[in-house]
């Protein structure tokens, strides 16, 4: 049988390594016990080729990396062990062929070769993300060609479709291939741990663990983000690309173990590969759910998200500025401040917005800053014609800001904030993904301002907004 004929989660603390943990290792005993345990069925199946997929390679926002040279290696020297070493060979076929499929199916895949390493000023090194699991192939005489994945913050739907396509090249090429994705799970179960505490960081790890162990795949794609963003995890974006591997697959196998006494959740799943399914697999349930979306919220966009997004569209397929309707609306006939945010797969793909009117009408506000964010955000590259389908749109109208005593006063739920130190200044819209506390909005505020977060002689405004969707 060729294909991917195996697939595993494993969690990469360097401490697991006992040349590094220690005596400290006797504390995750259970993990170091499962980790062997998926070597030795390595060992066993015996593949042709090994797919890792890492989280602390060189992510970027918009593709997944493979770092791309005949001879790959690198070393546990920022733990203390630069003499620990690993060395294998690209598996250069596989890799290519990988590359082009994702990006025929267009998933930007952004192979790192030396020269574009140094141009983006990144490692030609395998991080520990590669390096912990591989130590235990190592210890059982493993050394196979690998492809050294690293995530993209991608939607999850797209890193599960990337693993799908490992496995259809894998198919095509006749390769016998083992997917191993590392990933820990919270950072965030107790007090002492690496990321701070999270009350709900247990009940994350619980989920997942369970979703793993029965196969309901479909239920990690159902998780509340909040509860996501909450735990802290660097596991589900390469677990999500591993099942994707496993997409259609008949498979058999779950989670060895799991414990956390450091306060990371470390969890061990191995799979075996018996044959196909004829049933719909997820990736087709989940493109159909993305289309169903999407159609729901075009038929329940406001007006003015409509001329948002009609100036992006209009603008991309003719290169022409709108002009706003003859007929305005009244709520488009006053002045004012607007924010344009535009989303791709629940990620933000563009924002851009003004503090207070620069045109004529909000109209024109809206239809120029929709532009901006569609073209002229830094963060992004410019919105292309291939995506403009899947693409959703918020619109902020600005109150007048007034000046606030101190950060009691805000509420990050119904204010957005402005930050000022001099000619510096940053703006938060209210009511983002992830920020709950007013000082945690101060501090992402401080810092698109570039002002220190220690910095406390700052001027302090609150606007409230009227948002549409």
């Amino acid at each position: 049988m060729t294909g991917v004929v195996f697939s595993a989660l494993t969690p990469h603390p360097p401490i697991l390594i006992p040349e590094i943990g220690g005596d400290d290792v006797q504390q995750i005993t259970k993990t170091q016990d499962s980790v062997r345990k998926f070597a030795q069925e390595v060992k066993d199946i015996n593949p042709d080729i090994i797919v890792t997929i890492s989280p602390h390679g060189s992510v970027f926002s918009d593709a997944v990396s493979i770092l791309s040279a005949e001879n790959l290696s690198g070393n546990f020297g920022d733990f203390g062990r630069e003499d620990i070493k690993l060395s294998y060979h690209l598996a250069e076929k596989f890799t290519s062929e990988l590359a082009i499929a994702a990006n025929k199916n267009q998933i930007t895949t952004a192979r790192i070769d030396k020269a574009t390493a140094r141009k983006l000023e990144v490692k030609m090194e395998l991080d520990h993300g590669v390096l912990v699991p591989m130590y235990y192939l190592n210890e059982v005489g493993i050394n196979k060609p690998i492809v050294p994945v690293t995530i993209g913050m991608l939607s999850y739907e797209e890193l599960y479709t990337f693993g799908k396509i490992i496995q259809l090249v894998a198919e095509r090429l006749e390769y016998k291939v083992a997917v191993i994705a590392s990933g820990d799970l919270s950072h965030r179960l107790t007090t002492t741990a690496p990321a701070g505490y999270e009350p709900k960081a247990k009940d994350f790890d619980k989920r997942v663990v369970h979703y793993l162990d029965a196969l309901e795949v479909e239920n990690i794609f159902e998780m509340d983000n909040q509860l996501i963003q909450r735990a802290g995890e660097c596991g589900l974006r390469p677990l999500t690309m591993m099942l994707g591997a496993m997409d259609r697959l008949d498979v058999e196998g779950g989670v060895l173990s799991y414990e956390g006494p450091f306060g990371v959740g470390y969890a061990v799943a191995t799979y075996h590969v018996k044959g196909k399914k004829e049933e719909v697999g997820l990736l087709d349930k989940l493109h159909k759910r993305k289309q169903d979306r999407l159609s729901q919220i075009r038929s329940n966009e406001s007006e003015i998200v409509k001329l948002a997004r009609k100036s992006v569209e209009e603008y991309i397929k003719n290169r022409e500025v709108i002009d706003p309707p003859a007929q305005l609306d009244p709520q488009l006939a006053g002045r004012g401040g607007v924010f344009v945010s535009i989303k791709k797969n629940g990620n933000l793909r563009g924002c851009i917005g003004t503090t207070q009117a620069t045109k004529a009408n909000l109209a024109y506000e809206i239809i120029y800053n929709a532009l901006g964010a569609a073209f002229e955000d830094p963060r992004f590259e410019p919105v292309n014609l291939n995506e403009i389908d899947e693409l959703t749109y918020s619109v902020d109208v600005l109150g007048e800001a007034e000046s606030i005593a101190s950060i009691e006063e805000l509420n990050p739920a119904k204010y957005g904030v402005i930050v000022r130190q001099d000619e510096r200044a940053g703006l938060l819209l209210p009511d983002l993904e992830g920020v709950d506390t007013a000082k945690k909005q101060v501090e992402i505020a401080k810092r698109k301002a570039g002002i220190s977060i220690e910095e406390e002689d700052i001027e302090l405004m609150r606007f409230e907004v009227k948002r549409y969707i």
